[in-house]
């Protein structure tokens, strides 16, 4: 029997991990899968109901529920001709030469069926958090991020080599031609592509994206396509400036989108436009289509027919859905405590703040001053977007309906531009078992989802509360705080505030944070501590303020908050997943998220007796404290 002293994770979850099956539809079960599960159970016979019942008084909901039904009309899906889906690819088969395309390009953008080789998005501006900024960036790439495509890399050759068959196979059964070839040349443009895209960990610091140049100076590098008239097709003016997000796509740009190319694009263009399409079509088609997937995964089946079902109607009506389900199973009593639990989590974290000891007085102030102007969101948001009422679900096929979604969804993306952000829009739907902190907003946000049993439920104690959604609200809480968060001010603008000093004492303790993780071995290789550093930094930052708020109560049970906090981060997955994991989340690996952070508190040590013999011991000095 594992104790505690010597891997809390493998302790305190040791009958779950010996008996709990991870689903054939999926690459791993955890607490949060389990909720996910539960979820899609209780919507799939939501959605049934109100089927049978249209909501006739909610005109949103009533067109995602009339979405749904047709996402399950297996019969209709399978005697489709394709016509619909043969008829876009021929928009890209037209495009006889890089002329062509370049005179085409915006409106290729706005269609959206036929993806370009290059991103132009609108986001809030980092420097200018009220406003929006247009962004470049790469298109991605085929494997999951640029070390699958290391020569010595285990899976590159299996990888590339089934999506090519896979896309071989998916283009001939929409009638192309030389199927084989057009996939071969995809891939090789893919290659192309790598060495100009950003790395994982490149990515999991967000704050030094940020590169604008003006728009002279982007018209100027950029010469291969007419962007002035890209961008005032799509913006409807020329903006100050552009900002980019990966800098060496940018560089690399005129050797990449060339008339040289054009064959290779062109076949990565068809391959994209029709692997995508394979989602709303036959059983045979979309289980096709999703095939490579799996195979990075190693997830054994395909979705069931209902969750396939749900999973499209979600796709496009998410915050619809989600906002059913706040409203239907979230109440007021449990909104109000964990209210509750959020101001005493901030007030912990300012009087941490207060009397911190290696901040100056100046920076600490600052420090609190964003902490006052965070605003907490919980359950739900007041009102979808306006987008919603747009989405018709139409008289033609399941596809021709996303054709359409798809243009108003695009369409309304490059609207924003000329407007201010809505920081009271929420970036997650109620029904999704996760939280975040947005730095623009400098807003924390809790979605209903979350807020159940194992991280909260008002049947379990106040200790195992602080264990679970404390300590996920004081890790969103700490994402103010972390490595990137901490370059944003109150106002959610990229901004130093921070004496140059205490940013130098900050920076040396998030060195002692990479080096409590990085190459810690798992069962699946080695963790990445800066690539999981800031979420290492929130998860620290969470337990260390959560503990302090459950010491504060009448009655505190310090070994159920530990035990509740290994059980929150309970996982098993394949090792395929773990691995893919291992090279791109910004999370650590699940146990050592449970086993790592308590290891730097004293009072895990005085809960259970922990001695520098037991395995979970870490010598004083070499514990990580930050916030």
């Amino acid at each position: 029997m594992t104790r505690i002293q010597d891997n809390l994770f493998e302790a305190v979850n040791a009958q779950w991990l010996a008996t709990v099956e991870i689903p054939s539809d999926k690459p791993r079960i955890s607490a949060f899968d389990e909720l996910v599960l539960e979820i899609e159970k209780n919507l799939t016979a939501d959605l049934i109901d109100l089927s049978a019942h249209l909501p006739l008084e909610n005109p949103e909901l009533l067109e995602a529920i009339k979405f749904y039904v047709k996402a399950g009309d297996w019969e209709k899906r399978n005697a489709d001709d394709l016509s619909a889906v043969k008829k876009e690819l021929q928009h890209i088969q037209a495009l006889t030469d890089f002329s062509a395309f370049k005179a085409q390009a915006a409106e290729l953008i706005l269609h959206s069926q036929a993806p370009v080789p290059f991103s132009l998005g609108v986001e809030p501006d980092m420097k200018d958090a009220v406003h929006y900024a247009l962004t470049l960036t790469g298109p991605g790439l085929i494997l999951p991020d640029t070390t699958y495509y290391d020569e010595s890399h285990p899976r590159k050759a299996e990888l590339l080599d089934f999506w090519q068959e896979n896309s071989s196979e998916i283009l001939s059964a929409f009638g192309i031609e030389h199927a084989k070839k057009i996939a071969a040349d995809a891939v090789a443009f893919d290659a192309l592509l790598v060495p100009s895209a950003n790395t994982s960990e490149e990515w999991a610091k967000y704050a030094d994206l940020y590169h604008p140049v003006s728009t002279d100076t982007f018209l100027k590098q950029l010469s291969t396509l007419d962007f002035k008239a890209i961008i005032e097709k799509l913006i409807h003016k020329v903006p100050d400036q552009i900002v980019i997000f990966e800098t060496r796509f940018f560089e690399q740009f005129n050797a990449l989108i060339t008339q040289e190319n054009w064959e290779l694009i062109k076949a990565w263009m068809l391959t994209k436009a029709a692997r995508k399409a394979t989602t709303y079509l036959s059983d045979e088609l979309r289980i096709k289509g999703s095939a490579f997937s799996r195979r990075v995964s190693n997830v054994a089946q395909a979705r069931a027919k209902d969750k396939h079902q749900l999973d499209v109607a979600e796709s496009y009506f998410n915050q619809v859905i989600g906002l059913f389900y706040g409203k239907k199973y979230f109440g007021e009593k449990a909104k109000a405590d964990v209210k509750e639990m959020t101001d005493k989590m901030i007030k912990v974290y300012q009087d941490r703040l207060r009397t911190n000891t290696w901040l100056s007085e100046e920076t600490r102030l600052k420090a609190i001053e964003k902490l006052d102007a965070i605003t907490v969101n919980i359950a739900y948001p007041d009102q979808l977007p306006e987008v919603y009422r747009r989405l018709k679900t139409g008289e033609g096929s399941l596809y021709e309906d996303t054709l359409l979604f798809d243009d108003i969804l695009t369409a309304r993306h490059y609207e924003k531009f000329s407007e201010e952000v809505d920081k009271k829009e929420w970036h997650m739907p109620a029904h999704m078992v996760n939280a975040y902190y947005s730095s623009d907003a400098n807003s924390i946000n809790f979605p209903a989802a979350i807020l159940q049993a194992p991280f909260y439920s008002l049947d379990q104690s106040k200790s195992q509360n602080y264990g679970g959604i404390g300590a996920v609200i004081a890790h969103e809480i700490s994402h103010a705080f972390d490595n990137n968060g901490a370059q944003f001010d109150k106002y959610g603008n990229l901004n130093k505030w921070w004496r140059d000093e205490d940013y130098a004492a900050f920076e040396k303790k998030q060195e002692e944070m990479i080096a409590a993780f990085d190459g810690v071995e798992t069962s699946a290789g080695k963790a990445n501590g800066k690539l999981n550093v800031s979420e290492n930094i929130a998860d620290q930052g969470g337990i260390t303020a959560a503990i302090t708020a459950a010491q504060s109560e009448d009655e505190v049970n310090l070994t159920d908050f530990f035990e509740q906090w290994a059980r929150i981060w309970r996982n098993k997955a394949s090792l395929e997943f773990q691995q893919m994991l291992l090279s791109l989340d910004v999370h650590a690996p699940a146990e050592l998220r449970a086993n790592i952070p308590p290891t730097n508190l004293q009072e895990f040590y005085d809960t259970f007796d922990v001695v520098s013999t037991d395995k979970m011991y870490r010598a004083p000095e070499k514990r990580v404290k930050i916030w």
